[in-house]
């Protein structure tokens, strides 16, 4: 017995340690299971927490859709409505916004030699007025312009362009165009008010700096003073049709050459005209037009009194490699005037006591051909053919009809600046020849809308 028991004891003497060494095992792994539980734990709650996050996104997303689904199967709200239809109309503005106008500067410089003096120039079976003359000899300041345009509201967009010349060592500044457009009518229409540039033919509507070359043809001299803009209103319709359609009217006070004395009441020029366009695969376009400029004067700058009419008709066509013209293509242009006068003419000669009236009824025709090339970015080179035929009987009859040639090259540093050089030899009369070199200027400060096709 007492062996048994003293057995015991030593047993259980030598398992103590082994005993305590289990239970802190034991105790151990307790700990890292409760470890592992909470980070497991963790993990699910960051879990729930983005599953949450995501399913609030979504929730979102599909409320954000919902919303865009009513506003585009509700009708735009007035306003909105007019704006967007406000921004092609106001291509002119150069991309203005509501408030602040935009403003455009055109910087253009010449120098000119000729070999007749330009003051005492003459053209066979044409009057020189004022705007159809040669440009001075030497350096000169040419026509820079200020432009400033915006939108005014939903309905109308506005534009104020002041010109900037130089004419025999006088500088003037005046108001090139101040008009208004609406923005908002309906069906294509568009109505402008104010001073601005007729849209008969091709180049009148343009402004200078766009041409492509120094000077305008010889027919917009004699027929038109180079460009015949004046105070009244506009009305075009751009039919909404796949091909370009627009057909307009226009009614001036007839102030500016070739009317006079703003006869019937301060509207003595009619005009209609009517231009279609359109693309020929994706490397061609073309533009063509009809015009017709009815004006009645009382003295006008050519001395002209009675009712005239001038009938205009122009094409265009452009081709460029993958219908991208900025690295190169060519164009074709040209326009046929035909002028007809019905009325007298007043002069007074040197031998005569007083002044002579003599009848004025005759036709008088003028045209151009000008093709450009553009070799690249940078360079492009053009030649212009001009032609004036004259009346055979009337107070400016003559046998010889004026003529001219003119090569031009244009260097373009890029799409605000180019120095233009270019040769022309104008045949005024049949004893006269003015052979003329000019080298020109142009660069373009701050906003500027696209030119016109």
């Amino acid at each position: 017995m007492r062996l048994f028991v003293l057995r015991l004891c030593v047993a259980i003497s030598l398992g103590s340690p082994l005993l305590a060494v289990a239970a802190s095992s034991s105790q151990t792994l307790q700990q890292r299971f409760d470890a592992l539980e909470a980070r497991v734990n963790a993990l699910e709650a960051n879990d729930s927490a983005l599953r949450k996050q995501a399913d609030d996104a979504v929730a979102a997303a599909n409320a954000a859709q919902a919303q865009l689904d009513a506003l585009k199967s509700a009708p735009p709200a007035p306003a909105l409505a007019a704006a967007v239809e406000a921004a092609p109309a106001a291509s002119g503005g150069g991309g203005a916004n509501a408030f602040n106008p935009a403003i455009s500067v055109i910087l253009n410089g010449s120098y000119s030699s000729h070999s007749q003096n330009p003051d005492t120039y003459r053209r066979a079976g044409f009057p020189v007025v004022e705007g159809g003359a040669p440009s001075p000899r030497g350096f000169s300041l040419g026509e820079s312009e200020v432009s400033l345009s915006s939108n005014i509201d939903e309905k109308f967009y506005g534009q104020l362009t002041l010109t900037a010349a130089s004419e025999k060592g006088q500088d003037h500044i005046g108001v090139e165009e101040a008009f208004i457009d609406t923005t908002a009518l309906p069906d294509g229409f568009n109505l402008r008010l104010g001073r601005f540039f007729s849209n008969i033919g091709y180049l009148n509507s343009h402004h200078a700096h766009t041409d492509n070359f120094f000077d305008r043809p010889l027919a917009y001299h004699a027929f038109l003073g180079s460009q015949y803009g004046d105070d009244g209103a506009q009305l075009r319709w751009l039919a909404p049709t796949d091909l370009y359609l627009e057909v307009g009217g226009e009614i001036f006070r007839g102030e500016n050459y070739p009317s006079g004395g703003a006869e019937h009441s301060g509207a003595g020029v009619k005009t209609l005209f009517a231009h279609a366009g359109g693309d020929i695969g994706i490397e061609s376009s073309w533009l063509a037009g009809v015009s017709m400029l009815k004006s009645s004067a009382t003295g006008a700058e050519d001395g002209f009194s009675g009712d005239s009419t001038l009938y205009i008709a122009d094409a265009t066509w452009k081709w460029a490699p993958q219908g991208n013209f900025k690295d190169g293509g060519f164009t074709l242009r040209s326009e046929y005037f035909l002028d007809h006068r019905d009325g007298t003419f007043v002069e007074t000669p040197a031998d005569a006591i007083g002044p002579l009236t003599l009848i004025w009824h005759g036709a008088r025709r003028g045209a151009y051909l000008e093709s450009l090339y553009r070799l690249n970015r940078t360079w492009d080179v053009g030649y212009r053919y001009d032609k004036l035929w004259a009346d055979r009987t009337g107070p400016f009859a003559a046998k010889f009809d004026p003529y001219e040639n003119s090569v031009e090259l244009s260097w373009h540093n890029s799409e605000f600046s180019l120095v233009r050089l270019q040769f022309s030899r104008d045949e005024p009369t049949a004893t006269t020849t003015d052979n003329a070199l000019t080298l020109q200027y142009q660069v373009s400060l701050g906003a500027h809308g696209a030119h016109k096709f």
